[in-house]
């Protein structure tokens, strides 16, 4: 049978608080209107993590609205996340953090406690700077694009991705792709490229509509053409309405699901298909679900030796899910 993978994974969020407000957003608060994670909820968060050790969980993912480089706030909120981190390692975790774009010096001290990172580049074009990214300071695409480069020097495992269908062309997909190629040409750190198509939410800021699902393989296609075959394309089966078109793009070329867990935070309007309702649909098509941790094989010798002890020994419970 041909493989399609995913990580069996569990969210922290610090703060939902961002300083951008793009206008298909359905994660972020107001300044001022979430409370930031506080060491109060310390036993909390213990006791989420105590629950996730029995449901076969191996990645803790920490996601947070972004806070602005000159934020009074930064450096607590960045030592939270680091913390956080921590804390998954010593409870049998593996760390996988992405929190919006980071100096070289918080990504350098960040690698010391994650297996790997990921920013979503979403699009190079410029032109939606004057729309869905207006109020968006942090989506600038050079920005976006630094980052990525930044990950490659640092040499940390990276993932990254195209957000479909927030004003953008196929000839947008291309650059955007294109961008990619090269970034990975020169450093080989990407180990996914994620192909999420925009749906509708409740807490959206504008009337943007969804992508058109039915062209999602023509991208995941065009994708397995454009970036290099050491690149895997992930796409999010929750976000894909059938299973029809979930079969479509594992037939181009996807062979990642990403991270499943109780809550998708990014798209809450659009709960996680579980392993197996995954199975359900993958086996009778000839596909065999197979959990991973969030570092790729390839990429081990990056990891410190403490990370690696980490890694071994989880790797034995990732066997038996």
């Amino acid at each position: 049978m041909k493989t399609v993978t995913y990580s069996p994974a569990y969210t922290i969020v610090p703060t939902y608080e961002c300083f951008n407000r793009c206008e298909y957003c359905n994660f972020r608060r107001d300044p001022g209107d979430d409370e930031w994670m506080s060491l109060a909820q310390g036993e909390e968060i213990l006791q989420s993590l105590r629950q996730m050790s029995g449901q076969r969980v191996t990645e803790i993912l920490i996601l947070s609205g972004e806070v602005h480089p000159h934020h009074p706030r930064r450096q607590p909120w960045f030592q939270r996340i680091f913390d956080l981190c921590q804390l998954a390692l010593s409870m049998g975790f593996l760390p996988h953090t992405n929190v919006g774009p980071l100096s070289e010096a918080e990504m350098a001290r960040l690698k010391t406690v994650n297996l790997s990172m990921g920013l979503m580049l979403e699009q190079v074009t410029p032109k939606l700077l004057d729309t869905v990214h207006r109020q968006a300071p942090s989506k600038q695409p050079k920005q976006r694009i630094l980052q990525l480069e930044l990950a490659g020097k640092l040499r940390i495992p990276f993932t990254t991705g195209l957000l479909l269908g927030i004003g953008e062309t196929p000839g947008d997909w291309r650059d955007s792709l294109s961008e990619m190629a090269r970034i990975q040409h020169r450093w080989g750190h990407l180990q996914e490229v994620i192909l999420q198509p925009h749906r509708l939410g409740q807490r959206q800021g504008s009337d943007i509509d969804h992508f058109e699902l039915g062209r999602l393989p023509e991208v995941v296609a065009l994708a397995r053409e454009m970036l290099p075959a050491s690149v895997t394309l992930q796409i999010p089966p929750n976000l894909l309405e059938t299973p029809e078109i979930l079969l479509d793009c594992l037939a181009a070329g996807a062979r990642d699901l990403g991270g499943i867990g109780p809550r998708d935070e990014v798209n809450p309007d659009y709960p996680h298909w579980q392993h197996q309702r995954l199975r359900e649909i993958l086996e009778p098509a000839g596909w065999q679900l197979r959990p991973r941790l969030p570092v790729y094989p390839q990429f081990e010798t990056w990891l410190s030796g403490e990370l690696r002890s980490h890694l071994a020994a989880i790797s034995q419970k990732i066997s038996h899910c």
